[in-house]
């Protein structure tokens, strides 16, 4: 009897055998056709990437999941997602082309999280960025791109989640905070809705409190002063600032500077408060966006915060995208720091997302482009709409085998 044990694929990969790959390769293949008749071209890329790719602009959820590791001196990683990647390329190698530029991709991704109902570790995301497209015509084009797919492969019903991570950063700043505080509470949304407002109050406090210092315990002192006092009472218990290149005195006198800038509690509390309230409004858009004008009347900002946003959704309906699919979610975050304005997921009757995207207009720039390019984009889970969709591949032709009836005729 033989002892030697079987070798299982990895936990959260998996093989795809001959009848459900010709199944996955058809989808993929209409889901393509889609994109290219609406002009998209096609781009390959590699799937190792440098690491630092990742660490600019994803933000902590995503980057906690991707696969790293150095080899020969040099920090690697497989590709989480593909627009960072289709981005370096558009600043590495095509910056001098007219703009829009249309790509098109579809390959394998690869994060190390929860394999569950319809999730893998390894898995394959067929999207497109538009590089060069403002705000609201390119993001009504890929709203209706998006659902143009899943029409194509007989996905039957969905619903369209809208958010705009931009208008919850501009109501932030609208509010007094100080300059880290708005894009912290920005990307705070999801674990709002999950955890409540503690949470997120908790998650402020740890990024905005360097060291126990109340910033009250300054007031009526000098910079000179207050440095004098933080720069003695930190050698009084212990704490040694001989470190690195910076004097303690420079690491103290921008410590102060923090102090002096933090947010007086009941701004915190008063926007904490208005984002818990826009986090609650979700519905069709003749529902939410009321809710939403009344609320920012009741804060006493000014409507035209909606603008963008209204433009969007009206400009979709022109793409003949129906009303009834859409529904606003102000509270919707993602988990990618990159983004800037719309951001939108699609999801099935089952809960299934689909699909998700969104405008990052600041990507271009913090990858080292010439110069601040809008852009938009979004990408299907091809592993998710397979399962989603009422796709039939078509026929295979007619199949003939040739066989040799003994050994003389067999040349």
């Amino acid at each position: 009897m033989s002892t030697t044990t079987t070798i299982d694929a990895v936990r959260g990969m998996r093989d795809v055998l001959p009848g459900d790959l010709a199944t996955q390769q058809a989808v993929s293949a209409r889901l393509e056709g889609t994109l290219a008749a609406y002009g998209y071209q096609p781009i390959e890329l590699p799937i190792i990437e440098q690491r630092d790719l990742y660490g600019r602009k994803l933000g902590e959820e995503l980057v906690g999941k991707v696969y790293e590791w150095n080899f020969n001196g040099r920090d690697l990683a497989l590709r989480p997602e593909w627009t960072a990647s289709v981005l370096r390329a558009y600043v590495g190698r095509m910056q001098g082309l007219p703009l829009p530029l249309r790509l098109r991709y579809a390959g394998p991704v690869f994060r190390n999280e929860r394999p569950q109902r319809g999730t893998y570790r390894q898995f394959t995301q067929v999207g497109v960025e538009l590089i060069g497209g403002p705000a609201p015509r390119a993001d009504a084009e890929c709203l209706a791109l998006a659902c143009a797919g899943l029409d194509a492969v007989g996905v039957a019903s969905y619903r369209v989640r809208v958010g705009h991570i931009g208008l919850v950063r501009q109501v932030l700043r609208r509010l007094g905070l100080a300059e880290r505080t708005p894009g912290i509470l920005a990307w705070s949304l999801e674990r709002m809705r999950e955890r409540g407002v503690a949470a997120v109050r908790e998650r402020l406090d740890a990024a905005t409190s360097p060291l126990l210092f109340d910033a009250a315990l300054l007031d009526g002192m000098s910079d000179a002063q207050a440095e004098a006092l933080l720069l003695g009472s930190l050698g009084a218990i212990g704490v040694n600032l001989e470190f690195g290149t910076r004097a303690p005195e420079a690491i103290v006198g921008r410590l102060v500077r923090k102090l002096r800038r933090a947010d007086p509690q009941a701004q915190v509390e008063r926007a904490l408060a208005l984002l818990e309230r826009l986090c609650a409004i979700q519905g069709a858009p003749a529902e939410a966006f009321p809710q939403a004008a009344a609320l920012l009347r009741e804060y006493d900002l000014p409507e035209t915060l909606l603008d963008e946003l209204r433009a969007i959704v009206e400009t979709a309906a022109a793409h003949d995208l129906p009303a009834e699919r859409i529904v606003l979610d102000f509270g919707l975050g993602r988990g990618l720091h990159y983004y800037t304005g719309l951001i939108f997921e699609i999801y099935d009757n089952d809960g299934l997302q689909l699909c998700g995207g969104g405008r990052y207009d600041d990507l271009v720039m913090a990858l080292g482009g010439r110069q601040a390019t809008p852009a938009v984009g979004f990408a299907y889970g091809l592993e998710r709409v397979v399962a989603a969709a009422q796709f039939v591949p078509p026929p295979r032709a007619p199949e003939v085998l040739v066989a040799a009836s003994d050994d003389a005729s067999y040349a």
